[in-house]
């Protein structure tokens, strides 16, 4: 079976990459001519643990190739669209110029029988307007949402925990299940539904696990002036099968370039169909995450004592998660553009992030060296979770630095331990 993506970036290159792994011919298009010249070199244009490997070795079997030419889609039979739809700007609502321009640009090239696959997270409704414009073709169109994890988006499509298609008809189903074979075979779930159900998986599965972050730290926030300790609580809370402890992590909150928008996106098309009370809560869902990252500025001032203004600190992570150089939206990098912002002398380091954080506020000095970003540092602010910076040793730790006070920005470190090698330890939402 030969296939076509559309779009190559983060979803379309691990989309066309993984399906090439599992032994489909697949092209891959995008109108970036510099991203397509990469990835012919089986470079990935970002980080992806697990992609390299599987790029290289699809790259050299022929079975994938890439294209800046849509007409090179032609004698696929079928088409992912997995470009991006990113928030409009000054608006909430989700921006469909490239799905909408990704499916116009294909629709010349497509053959009877064929299949149009929509994998961006769209708003509902988006399918059924897009299939009025590809069924004149005498092709057809499925919806078929991702749930990637950035860090683990090349086991999540070789091995997804469930498959879902918005579907017209009985001819999507027999391809889809022919593309996912193999996850079939492993048992993998799948649920057959129409293109509102199926477009509505993937905002009201981010919608979910962005109201369980943003619950805890709005936990947090009450444990803060207490004294409860939200860790211990999560813990409690997390024994309960109904709830369980996974995002119940309480800290500076979500980010990235999904959840965060996403969830706008979903109030905006709420509004639009007259629903807007029904997801109303998710506004403050934004509101108490957004909360987070002004919490910890304000934590970095006052264990500065009032004021950030000349003081050195580090700032331990830039991308919105460990295990991805994505900068979009990141709670880390905003929390140090803060603090630059109030006068601080920021040296931030990341594994991954600093060449795309670098270009997005080239004013904040990086340092690829973490030993290097915390020396002589008044302050450090732990922000995203990277192995290396959880694995700090707090005694040789405060050999390196100018002052000894830490703010953990997602409870990742012991605090006792902290304490006892001389460190004034600042969390979120405990003690």
């Amino acid at each position: 079976m030969r296939i076509s993506v559309i779009g190559c970036g983060y979803l379309g290159a691990v989309h066309a990459s993984a399906m090439a792994e599992l032994g489909l011919d697949v092209i891959g298009i995008d109108v970036d001519e510099s991203k397509i010249a990469r990835l012919q070199a089986a470079e990935p244009p970002f980080f992806e643990p697990g992609l390299p490997e599987i790029l290289a070795t699809a790259t050299a079997s022929g079975r994938l190739t890439f294209s800046t030419d849509i007409a090179d889609a032609k004698g696929a039979t079928v088409h992912f669209v997995a470009v991006g739809t990113p928030q409009k700007p000054g608006s909430y609502a989700a921006d469909l110029r490239f799905v909408d321009a990704a499916v116009e640009a294909l629709l010349p090239h497509l053959n009877p029988g064929d299949l149009v696959v929509g994998k961006s997270t769209v708003p509902v409704g988006t399918a059924e307007r897009l299939a009025a414009l590809v069924e004149p073709t005498g092709a057809s169109l499925a919806w078929n949402p991702e749930f990637l994890r950035e860090g683990f988006a090349v086991k999540d499509t070789i091995e997804p925990d469930r498959l879902v298609y918005g579907v017209r008809d009985d001819h999507a189903v027999e391809v889809l299940d022919q593309v996912y074979r193999v996850a079939l075979e492993a048992g993998t779930p799948r649920i057959v539904t129409d293109y509102a159900t199926a477009e509505l998986v993937k905002v009201a599965a981010n919608a979910f696990l962005a109201t369980k972050i943003s619950f805890i730290n709005a936990m947090a926030e009450i444990a803060e002036v207490t004294g409860a300790d939200v860790t211990q609580l999560a813990d409690a809370i997390g024994h309960d099968a109904r709830i369980g402890r996974r995002f119940l992590g309480a800290g500076v909150g979500f980010g990235g370039g999904c959840l965060p928008k996403d969830i706008r996106a979903f109030t905006a098309r709420a509004e639009e169909l007259g629903k807007g009370e029904s997801v109303a809560f998710l506004k403050e869902v934004d509101a108490i995450n957004l909360r987070r990252r002004d919490r910890v500025v304000d934590l970095a001032i006052d264990a500065l004592g009032g004021s950030v203004n000349d003081r050195k600190i580090a700032v331990l992570g830039v991308a919105f998660k460990p295990h991805s150089d994505d900068v979009r939206d990141s709670p880390a990098l905003d929390v140090a553009v803060r603090l630059k912002g109030l006068g601080a002398r920021v040296v931030a380091t990341d594994p991954e992030g600093i060449e795309n954080a670098r270009a997005r506020h080239p004013q904040l000095d990086y340092n690829a060296s973490l030993d290097e970003t915390l020396r002589d540092a008044d302050l450090v602010v732990l922000v995203t979770e990277w192995p290396e910076f959880r694995g700090l040793d707090p005694v040789a730790t405060g050999e390196i630095v100018a002052g000894k006070r830490v703010i953990d920005g997602r409870n990742s470190y012991d605090p006792a331990a902290w304490r006892a090698a001389g460190w004034e330890y600042r969390g979120l939402g405990r003690a």
